[in-house]
């Protein structure tokens, strides 16, 4: 088997891994999150829980995927953003943002279109698609 081809059966490996893990660990504690734009942006804080593509990818619990190179994570980003795709999510943690009563109530009915606030009980796969985006982009780069 080619290189290649190892790396891909690898990275399809990876990505179902990752949706699996991202959507049980994410969903049962948080229910929505801020798609983010910048990395410049704000990071982790007593309120705020953030995740950028490569760390969320490297996370063991979600994917374990770490790029080989500063150039495979920079096409990674490249990606994300030449597809219109945040490159992270901030998380609330002192509640859930608009269910504080933790009911699983979505007030908001467009909470998974991929514009502002996204709810993973709507069905928003934004988040995924991130980090599937993102691994694919840095497993392809050749170091």
């Amino acid at each position: 088997m080619s290189t290649t081809a190892l790396r891909r059966s690898a990275l399809v490996a990876v990505a179902a891994a990752a949706a699996v893990a991202v959507s049980a660990s994410s969903a049962s504690a948080f229910h929505c999150y801020v798609p983010m734009y910048s990395l410049n942006g704000p990071t982790s804080s007593a309120n705020w829980f953030v995740m950028t593509a490569e760390s969320a990818a490297a996370d063991p619990e979600i994917a374990g995927f770490v790029a080989e190179c500063d150039e495979a994570e920079q096409a990674g980003y490249d990606a994300l953003r030449a597809a219109g795709m945040p490159v992270g999510i901030k998380i609330f943690e002192k509640m859930t943002i608009g269910d504080p009563k933790g009911v699983e109530r979505i007030p908001n009915p467009n909470g998974a279109d991929g514009k502002g606030l996204e709810y993973f009980g709507a069905g928003s796969t934004l988040a995924y698609e991130m980090l599937d985006t993102w691994i694919g982009a840095a497993a392809s780069y050749e170091c």
